[in-house]
C-alpha cells in the first residue's frame, strides 16, 4: 500500500492502471489499493455470459451422450428378452406337442395286462363247459379293469333315482312316472355316466319320469 498527496485521477486513468483511491479520513491522504481482481461491471458481466454461454453446450453434449448409452442399453436388453422369449416358445410348443403325442401312452401301457387276461380267457374258454368259471373269470377280468380306470380318476355317475339334472344327465326319453314321488326324476338309467378326476367325462343317458 502507497501513501500519495494530491488530486484524484481522472476516473479513465484510474480503470487503466488498476488503481483504486481511497481517502483516508484521518491524514486526509489518498491511499492507492490494487484493484486488478475489480473489473468494471460490463467486463465481469460479460465474462459470466461467456461462461453461461458455453455451459449450456457442455451440458448439451453431456446429456446427448447419457442418452446415447441409455438406448444402446435398451436396446441391448430388449435383444435379449426377446431371444429369452423366442427359445421359452418353442420349448412350450414341443412340449406340448410331445404331450399330445404321448398323452395315451399311460393309460394304454397300464391296460395291456387286461387284454392278455381276455386273450388268456378266450384260449381257455374253447374247451370248458362250466359256466360258472367262465362267468368268475370274466368277473375278474371287469374288476381288474375298472380298478385300473379308477386308479386313473374315473369314477361312475350315480343316475336311477335322482332328480334330473341336465348338467350331468342327457334324457333320451320321457315316460308317465310309475309313482308321484319320482316325477322329474331318473327311472332309467340307459347308459351310465362318469366323471374324470371331478369332471364330466360323459353324461349319463337316463329315462325321465313324468
Amino acid at each position: 500500500m502507497t501513501l500519495v498527496s494530491g488530486k484524484l485521477l481522472p476516473a479513465c486513468l484510474k480503470i487503466g492502471l488498476g488503481l483504486l483511491f481511497v481517502k483516508q479520513k484521518a491524514t486526509n491522504k489518498f491511499v492507492i489499493m490494487s484493484v486488478e481482481n475489480e473489473l468494471p461491471n460490463e467486463e465481469q458481466n460479460q465474462g459470466q455470459e461467456i461462461n453461461q454461454d458455453q455451459t449450456p453446450q457442455d451440458n448439451q453434449e453431456s446429456q446427448d451422450n447419457n442418452s446415447e448409452q441409455l438406448v444402446d442399453e435398451y436396446k441391448d436388453k430388449f435383444v435379449r428378452l426377446y431371444a429369452e422369449f423366442d427359445n421359452y416358445r418353442r420349448r412350450t410348443n414341443e412340449e406340448k406337442l410331445n404331450l399330445i403325442a404321448s398323452a395315451g401312452k399311460d393309460v394304454i401301457s397300464s391296460m395291456l395286462p387286461v387284454l392278455d387276461n381276455f386273450e388268456r380267457a378266450i384260449a381257455t374258454n374253447e374247451n370248458l363247459e362250466d359256466l360258472a368259471a367262465i362267468k368268475e373269470g370274466f368277473n375278474l377280468i371287469f374288476n381288474q379293469l375298472k380298478g385300473i380306470l379308477e386308479s386313473k380318476g374315473l369314477k361312475p355317475m350315480e343316475a336311477k333315482g335322482l332328480s334330473f339334472d341336465s348338467d350331468v344327465h342327457e334324457a333320451i326319453a320321457n315316460i308317465p312316472a310309475p309313482e308321484e314321488a319320482l316325477k322329474g326324476k331318473v327311472i332309467e338309467d340307459v347308459e351310465k355316466g362318469y366323471y374324470l378326476n371331478d369332471k364330466v367325462l360323459r353324461f349319463a343317458k337316463v329315462v325321465v319320469g313324468q
